[in-house]
């Protein structure tokens, strides 16, 4: 949950979503990244039944949402990147209106509404007018508008976008304790190192297609067909460029001030191996890690450098 197999959508001439498919697995933060016009917001907009494809098929739980729209109403909870608040109402209030349209009786609303607004931080700002609200605060009161039905997935495009520093931290927070209620979120965002920290996997799309998914570091080894790994030592580093030059996989072996970087072609098991020599030899390594990939750069190649969205 979800799958999505062939989606298709066109605005005219204009080709929106060219055959997509991708997976996204159950219980997680799913990054989806991709320029100007690629196809995100239309990609969540047609999960979230809002949206018609011209074909192909999303799968929740085993059943295709799009023959069935209705279906995906109680199980969707989606947040665009443009929204509206009612000023004129206070967060409770608004919060009411929201738990009605989804018949939630109302012996129950308050101690649901209670709960909603601990979990984004507002249980203070309760009887504030939305209006009086910072943008970072009513960011989170949409997002927590959209888990009033508790659904099993979170939809949020441009979540943060706009946001103060403080007020992006405070999002991912929320977003990563959702996700261990058992939650599986689809997150879009322009701010991609933020993006790269919080998501378990990312998709990026580019022209309607998906490009490459998954973590981080495995795009990166994909694209590079080698990982970069950095050992820090206090004093012997002639014994440790030595030992280097000898193990499989290893290349580009550079000294800097305080390390000695090199790259490496292999499996894990050959890195553990490397390490396990290195200790052996007692060379005084105190770390030895593998530099984790930058989805910028990540973006700029498979994309062709254009701007990202």
């Amino acid at each position: 949950m979800p799958e999505i197999f062939e989606l298709n959508k066109k605005y005219g001439k204009f080709t929106a979503l060219d055959s997509l498919s991708m997976n996204i697995t159950e219980n997680s933060i799913f990054g989806f990244v991709g320029p100007n016009g690629a196809g995100k917001t239309t990609t969540m907009k047609i999960m979230a039944g809002l949206l018609k494809a011209d074909s192909g098929s999303i799968y929740i739980n085993g059943e295709d949402i799009l023959k069935n729209p209705k279906s995906i109403r109680d199980r969707i909870g989606y947040m665009p990147d443009f929204f509206g608040v009612y000023d004129d109402l206070k967060v409770s209030e608004y919060m009411d209106f929201y738990a009605g349209t989804y018949y939630i009786p109302y012996a129950e609303r308050n101690e649901l509404i209670d709960n909603l607004l601990e979990i984004v931080d507002l249980t203070g700002k309760k009887d504030t007018y939305v209006d009086a609200l910072s943008r970072g605060m009513k960011q989170r009161l949409c997002l927590a508008r959209s888990l009033i039905h508790d659904p099993d997935l979170i939809i949020l495009d441009e979540p943060a976008s706009g946001l103060d520093p403080r007020a992006r931290v405070e999002m991912k927070e929320i977003l990563k304790e959702l996700r261990d209620m058992g939650k599986t979120i689809i997150v879009s965002s322009h701010i991609l190192p933020e993006l790269a920290e919080m998501c378990s996997e990312i998709g990026i799309i580019d022209r309607g297609k998906l490009v490459t998914q998954g973590t981080v570091n495995e795009i990166m080894n994909r694209i590079e067909k080698k990982r970069i790994v950095k050992a820090k030592l206090s004093f012997g580093k002639e014994n440790l460029i030595r030992l280097l030059k000898e193990q499989k996989g290893v290349k580009d072996i550079t000294e800097n001030a305080d390390d000695v970087e090199f790259a490496f072609e292999g499996r894990n098991d050959d890195l553990v191996s490397i390490l396990r020599n290195i200790i052996m030899n007692g060379i005084p390594v105190y770390s030895f890690s593998e530099n984790e990939g930058n989805l910028e750069e990540i973006f700029m190649t498979v994309t062709g450098g254009e701007e990202n969205a």
